[in-house]
């Protein structure tokens, strides 16, 4: 085994890791907010539900794993070890972003730091022909399906839910949004491993091509079963470590929830995340489920949500493109010029 291929997979498994630390929080952060779950309780849901969205959703469809693997090409003119090495600057590029985010308390997307720090990294050794065009259009698709389908539905689930039990008794519709809120968490956690640990399964495939060890059938890889089984442990592992700046940045500061708003933010997220996971369409679960919560605010009145936190979460997001890419470009020139 090359020492490139193995910093590769410390890289890759380093930025799952940190996914499942920083991003996964998300997922439960409304049921937290809305004491449907108790913290510990959520975070263990959090565990299990990220492991088997990464394991069974790759299993049975990973088109967004081929997404991502076609997005760039690191062939760099048949320098091999160039390309091994680029692969790794656009993955310390990640690690060194999402920490930074992480510390700060922005839940910022992994999923546009780990498009970004590819497309940074493969410029530097390809320039703009290293840019796959077809594929990156689908991450723009994303960008506009997770933000107008996670704020329109939440909006229009939340003022839907309210026509629907206007004359319903508090005490039963609550009980019945407890367990609806509870559940759609747990299908967020689920489709947040389907969709990221589908990502960097699409990576980790990558790094074993250009290593010689993988090959690309049609328009991507077989991913073997080791690779989802490893992939989604690390990504349930984070999470275990725990994520509640992010729980209190996305499910307490932004917006204070009911349970039935919770319940339609949750239920509109994972609508949102599922339609995409099936047409392998890479979103951020990030932005998906923070836009459901400012649809589920405004659908109230807009005073209902705290713009100056949605302001720094819209910068973080803004700026993770060319934040992310431009350390990448430049960790890439560096680590090619060194090794």
């Amino acid at each position: 085994m090359s020492i490139a291929l193995v910093v590769t997979v410390v890289l890759v498994m380093g930025v799952i890791f940190v996914n499942g630390w920083t991003d996964a929080p998300n997922a439960i952060a409304t049921a937290v907010s809305t004491r449907v779950l108790k913290p510990n309780i959520a975070i263990g849901i959090a565990v299990v539900m990220n492991f088997l969205g990464a394991l069974v959703m790759t299993y049975f469809n990973s088109q967004v794993a081929e997404t991502i693997s076609n997005i760039v090409s690191f062939d760099g003119g048949g320098n091999i070890q160039a390309s091994q090495v680029a692969l790794a600057a656009s993955l310390f590029s990640i690690v060194v972003w999402s920490v930074a985010a992480w510390y700060f308390g922005i839940p910022t997307s992994e999923s546009h730091a780990l498009i970004a720090g590819l497309t940074g990294s493969a410029m530097a050794l390809g320039g703009l022909g290293a840019v796959n065009g077809g594929e990156w259009i689908k991450v723009l698709i994303g960008l506009v399906v997770s933000t107008v389908f996670g704020f329109g539905g939440g909006y229009l689930l939340t003022k839907l839910i309210v026509l629907i039990f206007a004359n319903v008794q508090r005490r039963k519709a609550n009980k019945f949004f407890t367990i609806g809120q509870a559940t759609a968490a747990a299908a967020n956690a689920f489709l947040h491993g389907a969709q990221d640990g589908q990502k960097f399964m699409g990576v980790f495939m990558l790094g074993l091509f250009y290593n010689g060890l993988a090959e690309k059938s049609g328009n991507g890889f077989v991913i073997p079963i080791w690779v989802m089984a490893l992939c989604s442990l690390t990504m349930g592992f984070g999470t275990s470590v725990g994520g509640m700046k992010i729980i209190k940045s996305v499910g307490m500061d932004m917006v204070k929830l009911e349970r039935y708003q919770g319940f339609s933010a949750d239920l509109s997220a994972a609508l949102c995340l599922f339609a995409a996971s099936v047409f392998g369409i890479p979103v951020s679960t990030t932005h998906t489920k923070t836009t459901a919560i400012m649809g589920v605010g405004a659908s109230r009145r807009l005073s209902s949500v705290d713009w100056r936190i949605v302001k720094e979460m819209i910068f973080a997001w803004v700026m993770t493109f060319p934040g992310c890419g431009a350390i990448a470009f430049v960790m890439a020139k560096l680590f090619i010029a060194i090794f």
